[in-house]
Order: structure tokens, then sequence, then C-alpha cells
């Protein structure tokens, strides 16, 4: 059994932000209280031995919950695999993934789904909830059987890479998952107002002679996507948004009660155009970070809710992919192990977010949407958590990274604030920044 004491208990769904003590016994979180006495411990422990983790300065919560992963398993493991994916996620805090769709082939199929759950499974670290395709072979035209890929294990249902170009498949899918109760995640992206951009269109792009993608690209497709689940009813989640406009056509869309979610990535918050040089290839995302602005009414949209969660849209590529010309090298950033330190260095010690709203949004929000376990201490929940310190530093090196991959744009730089102990299901998979 585990006894964190004195440790600051953050905890959305019980409106928890205070010192407390936590039980961990048999898998599930046995008991959060105010004030616990060695007597008491003993005895629910009933036997069993005991140990004491002295909390003061720390904060424990919930195991995040990631929704946008990108695994590369099946077809693309030489960037990463479930194995090295999930010990990634533990070591940054992540007790849940959904993996994403676009793998080689594309997880469109019922079998496929339980082949990447079942991989999870032996992987024994992070839960890997799979995400299924919307369209057979991700070719936006014929719909996938959603019903019986639910059957085999799918947690929702995306293109992302790909948007689904054309309205009525889009309208179609939101009608047809409704039997599912899962949300359709929709990439937005008009590729013909994209074309073959390379960053957001604007001053820096002009400065460095790279084609510029607008930040209409990515909001027209949410106008049209939340226009078609205002009319079918159908729950939409809206990934990785980017851009100011876009969140202004969120905030109206739930004024009016469309069912949807959106999340917002790291360096969507941290980054902007701006930052951007002609060699950092690690930054080179899509969508593209936006402007100074955008990046402002990320936080914003954040902040005050219109934005629910935050995911980490973690895509790794092989350090030679990275390495070429900025026009030619592809599109992603390996987030997984950095994103929460990265949001608490350049966020949370600014006072730019709270800590508790973060927590929220990468914990409480994706479980309620996505209608997972965890996101929750209460007692007799499934023992998912957390155990943060904010003082504890550590130099982004290649050879300390789980992940396969190496496009981060923190590599050789100092970051401060990480996760030192994670639990999934009451078994402690990493402590010390080191994988058990």
């Amino acid at each position: 059994m585990w006894w964190l004491k004195d440790v600051w208990v953050i905890d959305p769904s019980q409106k928890i932000s205070a010192p407390r003590h936590v039980l961990i016994k048999d898998g599930i979180v046995l008991d959060v209280s105010a004030s616990m006495t060695e007597e008491e411990v003993l005895s629910k422990a009933q036997g069993e031995a005991v140990e004491e983790i002295d909390g003061k300065g720390k904060f424990a919560f919930p195991g995040l919950i990631d929704v946008h992963t990108h695994l590369r398993e099946p077809g693309q493991e030489d960037k990463e695999d479930i194995l090295s994916g999930s010990r990634a996620a533990v070591r940054g805090g992540f007790t849940t993934i959904l993996a994403m769709a676009n793998t080689l082939p594309p997880i469109d199929n019922r079998a496929l789904v339980e082949f990447v759950r079942r991989q999870g499974e032996r992987a024994g670290y992070a839960h890997i909830l799979p995400i299924g395709t919307v369209t057979k072979g991700m070719q936006g035209s014929e719909l996938v059987e959603m019903a019986d890929m639910k059957a085999g294990g799918a947690a929702a249902f995306s293109d992302d890479g790909k948007n689904i170009q054309n309205a009525e498949v889009m309208r179609l899918a939101l009608e047809y998952a409704k039997i599912t109760g899962f949300p359709i995640i929709s990439h937005c992206e008009d590729k013909n107002l994209a074309g073959e951009g390379l960053m957001r269109r604007g001053v820096a792009s002009g400065r460095m002679g790279l084609k510029g993608i607008p930040a209409s690209a990515e909001s027209v497709i949410v106008a049209r996507d939340l226009i078609l689940a205002e009319e079918t009813g159908g729950k939409l989640h809206l990934a990785h948004i980017s851009s100011a406009e876009s969140v202004e056509l969120i905030r109206r869309a739930k004024a009016k009660g469309v069912d949807v979610t959106a999340e917002v990535n790291p360096h969507h918050l941290i980054f902007c155009d701006e930052e951007i040089g002609i060699t950092d290839t690690a930054l080179k995302v899509n969508p593209p970070l936006g402007s100074q602005a955008d990046r402002e009414a990320l936080i914003e949209g954040l902040r005050d809710g219109i934005i629910d969660m935050i995911a980490t849209d973690h895509a790794p590529h092989t350090q030679a992919e990275k390495a070429r010309p900025f026009a030619e090298a592809p599109f992603g950033i390996n987030a997984l192990e950095t994103a929460l330190s990265a949001v608490w260095q350049y966020l949370v010690l600014p006072g730019r977010l709270s800590l508790d709203r973060v927590i929220e949004a990468w914990s409480l929000s994706p479980a309620r949407r996505f209608g997972q376990q965890g996101g929750t201490l209460k007692p007799g929940a499934v023992a998912d958590m957390v155990l943060f310190d904010p003082d504890f530093s550590e130099v982004i090196e290649p050879a300390k990274l789980a992940s396969k991959a190496r496009n981060t744009p923190f590599l050789g730089k100092t970051m401060e604030g990480f996760p030192v102990m994670v639990w999934v299901e009451g078994r402690l998979v990493q402590r010390d920044r080191t994988v058990i």
C-alpha cells in the first residue's frame, strides 16, 4: 500500500486543491483525507506493507489523458512503436493515451483496433485506447463499420492527418457515430487553401521565403463542421485548434448548444510563427504555429473553457527525416515526455494558466468527453495518479528519452517541473523519471 503524506492534491472532479493524505491499495484510491494518523493507515493496510512518500512541496493529481497521440504502429515502427510510446507516456505523466489511426495500414477495421489494444496491454504501461478511422483507408469517401470497431475497443473516430473534404461524408459520419456515442475528431484543414504551405502565412513566412498556410484553412473547416454538428446533433471534437478565428467560432457554437469540444496543443500555447528559424524543423507542425495574437486567443480560450482540453499531438519522426531542409522535413513534434514540464515552465509559472485548470483540461475533461475511466482521485477510483515535483529539473538529452524520436524543440535545454512518480492501476511504473 502507498501512503502519500502532506501532498497538495489537485482533483477537479472533487473540487479539491489543498494539502491531503492519499492512500492507494489494491489498484484503487482507498482514501483522500485532510488528516491521517499512522494507526488509521495501518488499520486500513490490514497487514500489508506500507510505503510512505513525503509529499511536501509536491502535487498529486489524476493521471493525464492524452487524446491525440501518434504511436506509428503498425507500419512505421522506425519512428515509434506502442511499447516505446507508452513508456514515453508514463515518463511524461500520461496514464491513458488515445492512439491516432493514421498508421500503415490505417486503423479502419476491428482486427486492427484489437491489434493496437492488445499491443498496449502487452506493453503494460499507459492504457492504450485505439482511435479508428472515419473512412476506409482514410480516403474520405466510404465510412467504416463504427459499431463493429467500437465492439473491438475503439474509443473514437478520426481521419486525423487528412481532413474529410466532402461535407456530405462528414455529415453522414456525425450521424452514424451517434450509434456508438463517440465523437468524430476532426482534423480541420481545407486542402485547397492549405495547398503546399509549410508554415502559417504571415510576415515570418514571407521573411523566410516559405509557402504559407492561411489561418482560414483551419477556420473554414471549423465553421463547416460546427454547422454539420448542429444540424445532425452529433458529437464533434476539434483537434489541435490553432487560430483566434477558430476559438471565436467555437465560442459562438457553444453558446448555441452545439455538442462540440476542442483541444489545443502545448506548442501552440508556447510558440508562435515569429520564433521559427529556417533550421527549426522541430517546430514544423500541422496546423502550423500561429501569430502572437492567435497564441493569446488560445490561452484565453483554454482559460475560460471554450477550449476544453490540452493534447500533445505527439508526432514522432526519425532524426534523418527532421534533419532535412525545412521544406522537405515532415510535420510533427515529439511531445509526450516534455509537454507537462513545458506547460508548467512557460505558462503556469508566469501566471498565464493555473495548474488546477491544466490538470482539469488534461485529465477530467478528456475522461468525460471520451467516456473513459480516470480523471479522478475519488475513493474507489482506479489509481491512475501522478506525483509532480515542481523543483525537479532535467536537461533534455536524447539518451534519456524513452521515445524513439528526438524531434523536440527542447533538446539540450534544462526543463523544470516533472512527474517523479506515476501509478497505473495502482502499480508504480515510473520513479524519478525512470520507467520501471
